[in-house]
């Protein structure tokens, strides 16, 4: 049984927690945090936005979240290290499609905490939350075809690769190949035990009744 309206969640986006991670809005005060890795070319190589320049540019960019979250147009986490509370990356849904019941999941990390499993940890738990809270038949993650970390990641996650959308999106100047990976809510259920979000279903209720 699936909750009505469950993107109301996104109007008020609920903190999570996994074993060491804390998730949740991403925050002005996480500016230094995001910056530090945010302004890596390494980073950004394969992403859609190019390095920050300068920690007042995160900042900004941090404050216009603030909106964006309010009007639920943001459906992404800040990855808190629970050992350290040091914000190392982010994880959400860079689209979610209700009527056809698919969403697509995107997720960075700090470099200095790459290879550790922190990336498929967030990942599983939003995949809980489309699959068991979100009612989704599919979730995808599509990746520049030479990042070949993101695909690990997709896999560690259970997803399956689908193939290559050649010269499919244009991004800073070049044609690039587009990967697709994804996982389907049986396959997901083989290996994994429905979760109870029902709690999500009083957050904010006196809000989302005037929505």
């Amino acid at each position: 049984m699936f909750f009505e309206n469950p993107m109301k969640i996104f109007y008020n986006l609920p903190s999570l927690h996994t074993e060491r991670l804390y998730m949740r809005k991403m925050l002005p005060d996480d500016a230094d945090d995001m910056f530090e890795y945010a302004s890596l070319e390494e980073v950004t190589r394969y992403l859609l936005w190019r390095p920050h320049v300068s920690p007042s540019e995160t900042r900004m960019y941090l404050y216009s979240l603030k909106r964006e979250y309010s009007r639920g147009n943001h459906r992404e986490w800040a990855l808190i290290d629970k050992k350290t509370s040091k914000m190392i990356g982010t994880c959400g849904f860079t689209e979610i499609d209700m009527e056809n019941k698919t969403g697509e999941l995107g997720y960075v990390l700090n470099p200095k905490f790459h290879r550790q499993g922190y990336a498929a940890e967030a990942t599983k738990k939003l995949l809980s939350i489309g699959f068991d809270y979100l009612g989704l038949e599919r979730i995808e993650v599509k990746f520049m075809i030479e990042n070949k970390a993101s695909l690990s990641v997709a896999q560690k996650c259970g997803m399956t690769f689908e193939g290559v959308l050649r010269r499919k999106m244009l991004v800073k100047g070049i044609q690039r190949d587009i990967g697709y990976a994804s996982i389907l809510k049986d396959e997901y259920y083989l290996h994994n035990e429905k979760q109870d979000y029902s709690e999500f279903k009083t957050i904010k209720k006196s809000f989302f009744d005037r929505i």
